[in-house]
């Protein structure tokens, strides 16, 4: 499956534990809606999965893309220690030119 350049960035510097890398593909004031925590701006972004690496030992496996204009949908199987893995997560992006301005993940 082909990916957009900052989708397949995204997925990759998560896969390699690069937080600092992770959000840069997002905008400077950006936010991430994951487990009912919502985290604005890179530096929150870059803590968040950091912390989320850390504790669940996370691999993202792109299974599906979705884009209709700046709305896309990303569905992977994530792997790692938590509860209930693997699990298909869906990634809720916001694009603004090449960066993510608004991520929000369901399962």
């Amino acid at each position: 499956m082909q990916l957009p350049a900052t989708i397949e960035g995204f997925v990759q510097a998560q896969n390699e534990g690069d937080s600092t890398g992770f959000a840069h593909y997002f905008t400077a004031d950006a936010t991430v809606s994951d487990e009912g925590h919502t985290y604005a701006g890179r530096a929150a972004i870059r803590d968040w999965i950091q912390q989320a690496t850390d504790k669940y030992h996370m691999h993202t496996n792109p299974v599906a893309y979705q884009q209709a204009g700046a709305s896309a949908i990303l569905t992977a199987e994530v792997t790692g220690t938590f509860p209930g893995s693997p699990a298909v997560l869906q990634y809720h992006l916001e694009l603004d030119e090449a960066l993510i301005s608004s991520l929000r993940i369901t399962g």
